[in-house]
């Protein structure tokens, strides 16, 4: 009788462990924090003698198991996503963090070349290839390329651009080869590969490869953004104000504490973010007096869906912070706010 007690703990105990290791079909998100700018962001000869406070704001997210599933479903501002609103269906673990490090790194040089077009000061680009942020399965490209490799030439030709690249292969038949080289762990390499009907592409020929342009962006003066543990491109618009704080003799943010969130793009427009709810909570954690969000236009048939400044209200209301939730669509927006706050000080 004793020993039939004993397998049976041991077996409840191995059954409690290896549910850890179970992985379930979803992620869980939950409010990570909020991290001054000013030890992130480097602008050779800026302004570093500012009062003020500029904070990017991050949600922690991991795969979810049993646990976690569970423990997120009782506890507010945890939320549970299916896999299939995070990775796409046929992305592995490399391509998603790749494809996370290649937002980011756009989302940056958005950054910078918004802030210096706000502050009229130069830069220019210097185009490298073409980077590849995924391979679709079953396709001609399979096994051959990877995420992460950099495809400098096709057929000897060199390629400045992603669109230049697709319409050259496109412009071939189904059936013929091309001959690509590339670069993986500057190794380089080249592979000859026969192109096949592609259906994301309404027939057209393709070698089965996801496509982004790889460029180097040179300012003077020169800029170095130190984020390598921050994925995703949410961190677009604090990136931005905090280089242009940096590039002009104005104190923009008068002594305040900012956070914020937002993906920037090359135009300065403010776009939507997933985990809001979140963030506002790590910024009122991390004792911010305002809060960017961003305004973004939904469609009509958007189902009643709330904006992201509107979801931030919502959140900010239910914590019952003194945190002020600011909309903004654009760059600019951001920036006369707080120039109107420092001039009514």
């Amino acid at each position: 009788m004793k020993n039939k007690q004993t397998v049976l703990l041991y077996a409840v105990l191995f059954i409690i462990i290896a549910a850890a290791f179970i992985p379930l079909p979803y992620y869980v998100t939950k409010p990570g924090g909020a991290h001054e700018l000013d030890p992130i962001v480097h602008v050779e000869g800026g302004d570093q003698n500012d009062t003020s406070t500029l904070m990017l704001t991050t949600i922690r997210m991991g795969p979810a198991n049993v646990y976690s599933y569970a423990w997120a479903y009782m506890r507010d501002y945890e939320e549970i996503l299916p896999k299939e609103e995070v990775r796409y269906p046929h992305e592995s673990n490399d391509e998603y963090n790749v494809r996370q490090f290649h937002l980011m790194d756009t989302s940056q040089q958005n950054a910078i070349t918004v802030a210096f077009d706000e502050a009229g000061k130069s830069y220019e680009w210097k185009y490298n290839g073409i980077y590849v942020l995924g391979v679709f399965p079953g396709m001609p490209a399979e096994g051959i390329v990877e995420a992460g490799d950099r495809i400098t030439t096709i057929d000897g030709q060199k390629i400045k651009s992603s669109k230049e690249m697709t319409n050259y292969v496109q412009s071939k038949k189904p059936g013929e080869t091309v001959t690509i080289a590339f670069i993986r762990n500057k190794e380089k390499m080249k592979k000859t590969i026969q192109l096949d009907a592609f259906a994301e592409a309404g027939g057209k020929s393709g070698l089965g490869i996801s496509l982004a342009d790889d460029r180097t962006l040179r300012t003077d003066p020169a800029v170095k953004l130190e984020a390598e543990d921050i994925g995703g491109p949410s961190a677009g618009l604090m990136f931005t104000l905090e280089i242009y704080d940096r590039l002009v003799e104005e104190d923009i943010a008068a002594g305040l504490k900012v956070a914020g969130t937002g993906t920037i793009s090359s135009d300065g427009t403010v776009g939507r973010i997933g985990g809001i709810s979140q963030k506002v909570v790590a910024a009122d954690r991390a004792g911010a007096e305002f809060f960017f969000a961003p305004n973004d236009q939904l469609p009509a048939e958007s189902g009643g869906l709330k904006t992201n400044y509107e979801e931030a209200v919502q959140a900010a209301a239910d914590i019952g912070t003194d945190m002020k939730v600011v909309p903004v669509k654009t760059f600019s927006d951001a920036v006369d706010y707080l120039k109107r706050i420092s001039d009514s000080k």
